[in-house]
């Protein structure tokens, strides 16, 4: 059901931009192929043989050209490059600017996030300003480009995400079979299997699936949440082996995966204590409090959702399944 879902959301956004795109095709909102016509001041004066010299660039009719409202922006500071293949005006980096042109950036160089293009002087007076016009690169199909570059970043993000995980899940699977193999799994399900057994009574006495669940959240509960990912991954293989039907989550899978979801915390996550230093410890008792009641609201909420007669039925290890 999810699958269809993100189905429709990815649909529907597609069909949006599209819609959007035509829009500003038939609007023309980027004007594109279009001359804006500039006034260009030389605050060091103009040199015809520079490759680059400082400019100050005012944009005349920039309402009535892209047919927008409010004041026209002031005066930006540039470059006006020149090389044999002609001139082009470059403005500086990083700049604030209004609707249409940072978009029309954004499209055009998007690794120098500077705003460019070439430029016709109608010659330079002695108080060292020109008229000009400029052609900026014509912009298409903006929010499909966005949605794709999108998808794209978050492709890379995924990849980097994981293959970090692989160093971090191989050392904590590793210690996980030594535990097992030294017996000490076994003293953890011995010691926990009290505590947990209301939580998640479809579980075995004796069963590795304790140990595993402990683990996850203890790692959890430590902050660690590096260090959680892969032993809620054991855990939940351990709970899977108990499950008869493999296409269905059981109640005590639900049950752990709510508790993750809530995670609990009494030490302050590592990126948090990065990022807010010795101030963290003024947060340290509002975040216990608060994880403590989510974790508290995920309990309650999957236990009564598991005795309504509709999610009962549905439960794998619910009695007289035959």
């Amino acid at each position: 059901m999810l699958n269809y879902i993100w189905g429709g959301l990815i649909g529907f956004s597609f069909l949006f931009a599209l819609i959007y795109d035509f829009g500003d095709l038939a609007n023309d909102t980027y004007r594109n192929g279009e001359e804006l016509t500039l006034s260009i001041r030389f605050p060091e004066g103009y040199d015809a043989g520079a490759r680059s010299v400082p400019a100050e660039v005012t944009i005349t009719d920039f309402g009535a050209f892209y047919g927008v409202d409010g004041e026209a922006p002031p005066p930006l500071s540039g470059s006006l490059i020149q090389t044999e293949k002609g001139r082009e005006i470059r403005f500086g980096r990083d700049m604030d600017l209004p609707a249409p042109l940072g978009t029309i950036r954004q499209f055009t160089s998007p690794r120098d996030n500077d705003l460019r293009g070439p430029v016709t002087l109608s010659g330079v007076g002695t108080d060292s300003t020109a008229a000009a016009t400029v052609r900026f690169r014509a912009v298409r199909f903006t929010k499909l480009q966005s949605i794709a570059q999108a998808a794209f970043d978050m492709a890379e993000t995924a990849v980097n995400l994981a293959l970090g995980l692989i160093g971090v899940m191989a050392l904590w699977m590793g210690l996980i079979q030594i535990a097992e193999k030294a017996g000490m799994l076994d003293i953890v399900v011995r010691i926990t299997q009290p505590a947990l057994r209301k939580l998640f009574p479809d579980i075995p006495d004796g069963h590795p699936a304790f140990a595993m669940i402990v683990l996850n959240l203890s790692a959890n509960v430590l902050g660690l949440a590096n260090a959680a990912t892969p032993l809620g991954i054991k855990a939940m293989e351990s709970l899977q082996e108990l499950n008869p039907e493999p296409d269905t989550a059981t109640d005590s899978m639900v049950m752990l995966l709510a508790m993750n979801t809530a995670s609990v915390q009494l030490v302050p996550p590592v990126l948090l204590v990065a990022i807010m230093g010795l101030q963290v410890n003024e947060l340290i008792f509002a975040i216990i409090i608060v994880t403590s009641i989510s974790l508290g609201v995920a309990i309650l909420s999957a236990k009564f959702l598991g005795s309504r007669k509709k999610y009962r039925l549905t439960n794998p290890m619910r009695e007289g399944r035959k």
